[in-house]
């Protein structure tokens, strides 16, 4: 299948002009995912300021172009036939990260591109109560609000703003944000410039203790060794997506060089060249186990992006 690439040479150049060598042509995604699965972008360009980003939106509003920002790479699924349009990383003062504690409370400062794991280590070590429950996520900041992430806790319980850029409005602006499991209310093409979260303060050495502890659990359980996206499904209300995929007897699936992990069911790992098709071919595999078996729907939380051939 021929592959319909969507930038003229008035945007090439644009984008050259601007961005010199941070604006790549037809590169491919995998090395940026975590599955390192992915075919080609029309454009990736690196942007580094707010100004350089808004440049990009004007240009993406104005001739209408397709566009998708690339955090970590993890909880994420790019088709072979990559991605038409223009891929964005956020780079430079998007990845700023200032802590500090105040009043008793902890405040991160974060940009939409700043490492949640980062955040997570230097909160727990002034104290902040609950950052324990966004331990080990493997996010950006933005990408974490953008998903709501969390475990027990979730990062919405401690947003207090949420700064975005967006093609219909492409200056920094302060949002209202409604969070939902998995969810929020951002608008689709809205893009996390930056955050500020608060913690309550309390005793650093039980965080930090809380934090490690958990640490380390997701490592005994989880595939971390082998690429993988993270969890593929949401748990249904009451229960846990793992265990109804395992009970179904999908433990080990495989198709292609794509694996449903034995030692967490819900974890799909590439073992060596598998392909998009491949996992979500086994995506739909588990999907309908366990609605055979249980009668209950899983729903994506890894997101699938781009073309698949």
């Amino acid at each position: 299948m021929k592959t319909v690439r969507l930038l003229d040479d008035g945007d090439r150049d644009a984008l050259r002009e601007r961005f010199g060598e941070r604006a790549r042509f037809a590169q491919p995604l995998a090395p940026f995912t975590w599955w390192k699965i992915g075919g080609p972008a029309d454009a990736l360009v690196d942007v580094e300021s707010a100004e350089e980003l808004a440049f990009v939106l004007l240009r993406v509003r104005k001739r209408r172009l397709p566009m998708f920002v690339l955090g970590s790479g993890s909880n994420l699924l790019v088709g072979d036939g990559g991605i038409r349009g223009i891929v964005l990383r956020l780079e430079g003062e998007f990845s700023t990260l200032d802590v500090r504690a105040e009043n008793g409370t902890v405040i991160a400062a974060a940009g939409g591109s700043a490492s949640l794991p980062a955040l997570c280590a230097q909160v727990a070590t002034l104290g902040g109560i609950g950052v324990d429950g966004l331990a080990g996520i493997p996010a950006t900041v933005g990408g974490a609000i953008r998903m709501n992430a969390g475990t027990d806790r979730e990062i919405g319980e401690f947003a207090r703003e949420v700064i975005v850029q967006a093609p219909a409005r492409p200056e920094p602006h302060r949002v209202d944000v409604g969070w939902r499991y998995r969810q929020t209310s951002l608008p689709r093409d809205a893009i996390v410039a930056r955050a500020e979260l608060r913690f309550e303060r309390g005793d650093a050495a039980a965080v930090r203790e809380r934090l490690q502890s958990r640490l380390v659990r997701r490592k005994a359980t989880q595939p971390v060794a082998i690429p993988n996206s993270g969890s593929c499904f949401r748990n249904p209300e009451g229960d846990h997506a793992g265990r109804l995929i395992e009970a179904a007897g999908a433990k080990g699936w495989r198709e292609g060089g794509a694996e449903v992990s034995p030692l967490h069911a819900n974890f799909i790992v590439n073992t060596g060249g598998a392909s998009a098709r491949d996992v979500a071919t086994l995506l739909t595999r588990v999907r309908r186990a366990v609605q055979d078996e249980f009668g209950v729907e899983l729903h994506l939380e890894v997101h699938l992006v781009g073309e698949f051939h």
